[in-house]
């Protein structure tokens, strides 16, 4: 922050001698100048942090610059429930999940809009084990469930994560994995991210406003993903990984077709 500071001081006292006529160019030079550093910057800082399956590339960047500022545009909440229908798709969830609510202020969301990723907590912010656990999670579930799901690279992490996928020989898969409109999700229950713990989930719509309005996450950012996948936060402690697991083996519920224990 020092440095950047003194850098803009000494592009103002340049500015400041030039003569009126050469002011502008200096002007427009410095500002261009200044937009090169901040692209170049935040273009490593994405690649650094992971691209959520987009190619770690300039064009895969340029799309994904355009879709951050048409979200600063909008005046759209993901926390904001209401867009979610509480009565759409079975409840997978359990009865006493809407008692759960998550203690404390979400996390803070990192600002671009893809990948959707929340702030890294501090180390010192888990509980022992709880990291490990999360990322373990996914893994966890598809050996205790290996008749309905199995463990995969995650197709919407671009293979950056492993992704719990339901069987396509189920007798009980639901009919939206089919559809044409949720091939981008293939079938994928969900995954968890290295980076900061979040992970993200395919709910019923219905679970997935209970989750919005508990607190545990936010929707996601694109609308022609399902409604139901939705963004849930990292958890700090054990008994807020037993809440996530909920949520997970909820997934597994909705995708699969049946209720798992």
């Amino acid at each position: 922050m020092d440095s950047v500071a003194s850098q803009l001081n000494n592009v103002s006292a340049f500015l400041s001698q030039q003569r009126p006529i050469h002011l502008v160019a200096a002007t427009a030079l410095t500002t261009t100048s200044l937009l090169a550093a901040w692209v170049v910057m935040d273009y490593n800082a994405w690649r650094e942090f992971g691209t959520g399956g987009t190619p770690p590339t300039w064009a895969g960047y340029w799309r994904m610059t355009k879709i951050r500022f048409n979200r600063l545009l909008a005046s759209d909440d993901l926390r904001d429930p209401s867009p979610l229908d509480a009565s759409a798709g079975p409840r997978y969830l359990p009865a006493d999940f809407d008692q759960k609510r998550r203690v404390g202020p979400r996390p803070r969301i990192m600002a671009r809009t893809m990948p959707q990723r929340q702030v890294p907590y501090k180390k010192s912010d888990f509980d022992d084990g709880v990291e490990a656990r999360v990322q373990s999670m996914c893994a966890t579930l598809a050996l205790k469930y290996e008749k309905l799901v199995y463990l995969a690279p995650a197709k919407t992490e671009g293979g950056a994560a492993d992704g719990i996928y339901s069987r396509e020989e189920l007798e009980t898969l639901n009919p939206a994995v089919k559809h044409p409109k949720n091939k981008i999700l293939a079938g994928e229950v969900g995954h968890a991210h290295p980076a900061d713990g979040s992970l993200h989930v395919w709910l019923s719509e219905g679970d997935a406003r209970r989750v919005v309005e508990g607190g545990w996450g936010e929707r996601f950012p694109l609308a022609f993903v399902d409604k139901g996948w939705v963004m849930v936060y990292a958890p700090k402690t054990m008994t807020e990984a037993d809440v996530v697991e909920e949520i997970l083996k909820s997934g597994i519920g909705w995708v699969c077709g049946q209720k798992v224990e």
